[in-house]
């Protein structure tokens, strides 16, 4: 039994999305609904990284001092300075210690990214390797039968099942041997059998071959013809019901892409990009980490970062309902930090931070030049 990201999926996430579908037929305000609830029950793991973060931006500094004054203090001595680092490293707080709540929420953001993917908000892919020989060698393979995994499917608003692509005679044909590629359920029952019973929703199978396109022929039925020896993959896509829906500004929640193969932009999409890299530059100067002048490098690192991730998303393109969520999680982040940077500081922190302010104002006081002597003759008597 799969107890990882799927699980999640399936057992989490499409029950919620069912529930407020049932409540607000809109998948648009499904996902919205989804995303602040996984965020909020995730509120405590995300906000103690934050708290982590911020007690250590402030530790930092005085930390490595102390870490240089024991590395030049032991430095005939490795065993003497690794315990003292560990000393060090007790007293303000392991660097890396924000890391495990990042690492601990992982599977759920994960699982909640694969959901969107998938349907209803998006059309669910199966991968079909075929094998194909002369016609001589086809005698020596036993036949198997060939099915994918299944995957959830909506087939109707609120309803899904378990399907998957299958070659009853198996994925191993001789040239000039015809095969079908079918969908069925869990239960045997064939996908069209299902659509017949639900006639509004309209989910045509389409495929495309990906590998192999000379090597064989496939209809609009998934009718495949064997026509020379080699590997083929053909994926096959069932259509997401909610694909095509919009929501608020957003044309199709199924959308991949900003622009279109002819040149058409999808100005919708060209804008949850740019939210997105703005909410990720707001959320990093509200948690500090533009605001250190330490580290030159690591400033330009992070003022380039929201640019780098957002481009990527148009290289390398989400399906729009995918898209709405994080940039939902973008602005939920932003404003949980906001809030928890400003927290009162323990009288530890306050000490700290006041002992660094006025290191800062002494250090400017010396770096001020000397005022200049008047050049005011002296008058004589």
């Amino acid at each position: 039994m799969d107890f990882g990201i799927g699980f999640l999926s399936n057992n989490v996430m499409l029950p919620i999305i069912d529930l407020f579908y049932s409540i607000v037929p809109s998948y648009g305000l499904a996902i919205v609904a989804l995303t602040l609830i996984i965020r909020f029950a995730l509120y405590p793991l995300s906000a103690g990284s934050i708290r982590s973060m911020r007690r250590m931006r402030i530790v930092q500094p005085l930390m490595n001092k102390r870490m240089q004054e024991i590395r030049e203090r032991y430095k005939d001595d490795p065993q003497k300075q690794q315990e003292e680092t560990m000393n060090v490293q007790k007293e303000f707080g392991n660097p890396l210690a924000g890391c495990l709540p990042l690492l601990l929420q992982m599977p759920v953001l994960l699982a909640l990214f694969a959901t969107l993917r998938g349907s209803p908000f998006a059309g669910v892919n199966y991968s079909v390797n075929l094998q194909i020989f002369p016609g001589e060698q086809i005698e020596r393979i036993q036949p198997q039968a060939f099915a994918t995994s299944p995957q959830n499917i909506y087939i109707s608003e609120g309803e899904h099942v378990k399907v998957s692509a299958i070659l009853p005679g198996g994925n191993k044909l001789a040239v000039g041997e015809h095969t079908k590629i079918e969908y069925q359920t869990l239960e045997g029952k064939p996908f069209p059998a299902i659509l017949a019973e639900h006639p509004d929703s309209h989910l045509i199978p389409e495929w495309k071959v990906t590998k192999g396109e000379e090597r064989i022929k496939i209809d609009a039925e998934g009718n495949v013809e064997a026509l020379q020896p080699g590997d083929v993959t053909i994926q096959a896509t069932i259509p997401g019901l909610a694909a095509n829906q919009g929501f608020l500004f957003i044309d199709a929640l199924g959308r991949v892409g900003a622009i279109d193969p002819d040149g058409t932009v999808h100005w919708d999409i060209v804008a949850m990009v740019i939210l997105f890299g703005i909410t990720l530059y707001v959320s990093q100067i509200l948690s500090g980490q533009n605001t250190t002048n330490a580290n030159p490098q690591q400033d330009t690192v992070n003022k380039i970062t929201p640019i780098i991730f957002s481009g990527m998303f148009l290289f390398f393109p989400l399906p729009a309902g995918v898209l709405m969520y994080m940039v939902i999680g973008n602005i939920f982040q932003t404003l949980q930090t906001y809030l928890l940077m400003r927290e009162p500081l323990s009288e530890e922190l306050q000490k700290i931070v006041e002992t660094q302010e006025k290191q800062e104002e002494s250090a400017k006081q010396k770096a001020l030049p000397f005022e200049p002597k008047s050049s005011k003759k002296k008058t004589t008597g």
